[in-house]
This record gives structure tokens, C-alpha cells and sequence, in this order.
């Protein structure tokens, strides 16, 4: 379980980004959503530890983590998925999958991994992470990545960014396969109705404050409908939230 307790975040330059948030994230499927620039990605690096909070606390199954690194935070068990992944020149995907298991996996273990995700483990167990893959494989090897790892917390900071519908439809279904099958808590940042649409909980976020936590069945109608149902978060969306992919 993770816990946030009073946690705000200020740049440099005294620009403060994150108000005074408190959250609780216990439910297997948590998602965050809100308006550009209102501090969704901010908050993940934050938890992740590539940002350390200049206020609050920070726990991790009741550990204080306010305070370690994102590698001491990566030991205890919380992944990060970035919005692009990055390609890695001359290291092939299983050396990655190793990487993120800690230990030489087999062959035959890379092959489940990458057939979780949906990729034929043939075509891409030697391939090198350069610019031969397309984006939407690159963020399906960064998942198998995770599931490599089998962390507590995997956090995943708008998937969608940049990627086809086609590789788009993919992606949900990995994630509704990974709800299915996880241990661990997954947070993800989205605009997605259908990524919204298979949380347990949804957060929303706007100007650094959290302006609406709770069951999907309760949020969700509430961010699709009318002003004076959504209230402050009813500017979040667009197009029902399927702007960002690429058609």
C-alpha cells in the first residue's frame, strides 16, 4: 500500500506544482487523470523518486520512502514506465529483461514475458531497442519489463502518448491482462476512457491538488458528463478522452 501524506513539490524556481496531497493507494488498478499541467506526471515522478517532495511524507507498506533515491525506492519494489521509452543502442531485448529481473533470465522465460504482452518472443527476443521499433513495441517490451521485475508498485506515466490506435488497442488489453494477473498495485496517468474505464480507483488532478478520488463507478459518468456534474474536473477532457492517440 502506498500512502501520501500532506506532499507538495515547489521547482527551482519556487514554482510550486503539487499542493498539499494526500492519498491513500491500496485498490490493484489506481488511475490518475486530469488537466495538462496540472501535475499527473509531476506526482508520479514524485512517488517513483525522480522528484523528491519538498513537503509531506512518502510511505511504502508503512516504510518511510520520502527521503531515498529513485534506486533505494527501485530496491523496494516501485517500477516506472516513462511516456517514451528509451532505446538502448547495441542491447538486445532479452539482455533488458534480464536486466529487469535481476538475473540472466533463460530464453524460455524472455519468451513468456514477451508473450504476455503480445509479441511473437521469435521476432524480438535478438532485436536491438533502436530506432527499428516503432513506439507502440517499445512501450509493450517496457511492460514486459515490469512484469520481469513482478514490483509492488508499477507506475506508468501516459502510456498512450504517441502511439497508433492499433498498438493502442493492444496496450488495453495487456493491461486488462496485467489487472487480472498482478500481485502488486498498478498506477496509471491517462486521458483514456478505456484505460479509465478498467481502474478500481480514479484520482483526478488539477493545479496540483487532488479535486476527485474514488470508485470508477462513481468518477467516471461524472468526467464524461456535464459541467455541473464534473464540476472542476469537467475541463480534463477531450474528444472523450481520445486525443492523444494517434488515429
Amino acid at each position: 500500500m502506498l500512502e501520501l501524506k500532506h506532499v507538495g513539490f515547489e521547482t527551482e524556481d519556487n514554482k510550486e506544482i503539487l499542493h498539499d496531497v494526500s492519498l491513500t493507494v491500496q485498490e490493484r488498478f489506481v488511475a490518475i487523470t486530469g488537466p495538462n499541467g496540472g501535475g499527473k506526471s509531476t506526482l508520479a515522478k514524485v512517488i517513483a523518486g525522480i522528484f523528491q517532495p519538498t513537503s509531506g511524507q512518502i510511505l511504502l507498506d508503512g516504510v518511510d520512502i520520502t527521503h531515498l533515491s529513485i534506486t533505494e525506492r527501485a530496491n523496494l519494489g516501485i517500477s516506472y514506465a516513462f511516456q517514451q521509452p528509451v532505446r538502448f543502442k547495441g542491447l538486445k531485448v532479452k539482455d533488458l529483461l534480464s536486466l529487469a529481473a535481476g538475473r540472466n533470465t533463460s530464453v524460455n522465460e524472455a519468451c513468456n514475458f514477451l508473450s504476455e504482452v503480445g509479441l511473437c518472443a521469435r521476432d524480438y527476443i535478438d532485436r536491438e531497442l533502436n530506432a527499428s521499433l516503432s513506439g507502440g513495441e517499445l512501450k509493450r517490451i517496457e511492460i514486459a519489463m515490469v512484469l520481469a521485475r513482478g514490483t509492488k508498485l508499477s507506475i506508468f506515466d501516459e502510456p498512450e502518448a504517441g502511439i497508433d490506435l492499433w498498438s493502442f488497442q493492444n496496450l488495453i488489453r495487456v493491461f486488462e491482462k496485467m489487472c487480472e494477473q498482478t500481485r502488486g498495485n498498478i498506477l496509471i496517468i491517462s486521458h483514456q476512457e478505456r484505460i479509465l474505464n478498467i481502474a478500481d480507483t480514479i484520482i483526478v488532478v488539477k493545479d496540483g491538488d487532488i479535486v476527485r478520488n474514488g470508485p470508477r463507478a462513481e468518477i467516471l459518468p461524472a468526467l464524461l458528463g456535464s459541467a455541473d456534474v464534473a464540476g472542476p474536473a469537467c475541463d480534463m477532457l477531450t474528444d472523450k478522452m481520445e486525443g492523444s492517440v494517434t488515429p
